[in-house]
């Protein structure tokens, strides 16, 4: 596997690319925890409320969740109950725009693209340092429109391979999003249900690899489905994707870098590559719920996360580049590297706000060609 460049700024989403390299997350204000020196946090007089609902991702995203940061934030808040509903951040947002009227979720962690869609729905409050005084910390160039939201970690997409299996049945190694269509794919690959990012990401950069793009959908939904025909299925969840490597049903698959990284942690022969037609990253963004239950609880455990212990966390643990400018181990620094040259842009208001156009459009030309 190429060694990547250094970590990426998660600008490219938002507004455009930096130039020059970094050896650690992007460049922040300097603030200790939104406080003056020697003064009470700003948010210090927040009274948490007795529970609060967090949802967010599953599989490794959940369990370190529970077992990790919900722990930690108990430490200092004891009294408060915390519950995680898991789920795609599509079908999360859908919950909150359902339960619009009676909130029952306080803060999501989803990707970007989705945030972005319940912006545009009005699902969100806004978000101020003052509430949320670790915000500061969090570097210009990682905004998220309206102060809708604040990016927490980020990630590159890509291929991720089976070294050993693909050595063993003689297959590709992949350099481009098109070698999902070869042939040689059949029986040998797991992508995901556009209704995860990550299946939908794959999709978005098979219209980027035939002269297309997020605004030119046509040529990406041509070539998925040919991809279509070579799987029994799609994955309906991360956790399938996850279970597909796990049991070597599939030798390939489309997720992120850090997804990757774990499951090489847990044992696979795993190898990630950002095919030549480059890739997009994926920013996992908290917002609270507009009308939230618990919206002093929802500011503090925000604020939580953007601390350096969680962000280093999100590194260590599940390998995703932090959004502050926490000094991470060289090894770990060395590790979430990757060449930002490759980085496409995408316009996250345009995939927010196509996106039930495109599921719609999945569901009528795309399935129906599964296992044929």
């Amino acid at each position: 596997m190429k060694k990547w460049g250094s970590i990426f700024s998660v600008a490219a989403l938002f507004a455009s690319l930096l130039t020059g390299c970094a050896t650690s997350a992007p460049k922040a204000v300097d603030t200790s925890s939104g406080a003056a020196a020697g003064n009470a946090p700003a948010n210090a007089t927040l009274a948490p409320e007795k529970q609060l609902v967090v949802a967010g991702n599953g599989a490794t995203v959940e369990q370190m969740m529970k077992d990790d940061i919900f722990k930690k934030f108990n430490a200092k808040y004891p009294d408060v109950k915390l519950t995680y509903v898991s789920g795609v951040s599509t079908e999360i947002v859908a919950k909150v725009k359902a339960q619009k009227a009676s909130p029952q979720i306080d803060v999501t962690v989803i990707e970007g693209g989705e945030q972005e869609g319940g912006r545009v729905e009005g699902l969100w409050e806004p978000l101020s340092d003052k509430d949320i005084p670790n915000i500061k910390k969090v570097g210009a160039d990682l905004k998220v429109k309206d102060n809708s939201g604040v990016t927490v970690n980020f990630t590159p997409m890509g291929i991720s391979y089976n070294a050993e299996m693909v050595k063993a049945k003689g297959l590709p190694i992949p350099q481009s999003w098109n070698d999902l269509a070869k042939p040689e794919m059949k029986g040998n690959l797991s992508i995901a249900e556009i209704s995860s990012n990550f299946g939908r990401s794959a999709l978005i950069m098979l219209a980027y690899a035939n002269g297309g793009s997020e605004k030119n959908m046509d040529p990406g939904f041509e070539k998925l489905k040919t991809i279509a025909g070579y799987m029994p299925t799609f994955a309906k969840t991360s956790a399938q994707l996850q279970q597909d490597m796990q049991n070597k049903t599939a030798a390939y698959t489309t997720w992120t870098m850090a997804r990757s990284l774990v499951q090489k942690d847990a044992g696979l022969n795993l190898e990630f590559v950002i095919p030549k037609e480059g890739a997009n990253l994926v920013p996992n963004v908290a917002t609270i719920v507009k009308g939230a239950k618990s919206p002093n609880a929802a500011k503090l455990f925000i604020d939580f996360l953007l601390t350096d212990e969680i962000q280093t966390l999100y590194g260590s643990k599940l390998y995703y580049n932090p959004a502050v400018n926490v000094k991470l181990p060289d090894d770990l620094s060395k590790k979430l590297s990757f060449d930002r040259s490759k980085v496409v842009n995408f316009d996250l208001e345009v995939v927010g706000q196509k996106t039930p156009e495109w599921l719609d459009r999945f569901n009528k030309e795309v399935a129906p060609k599964v296992g044929k």
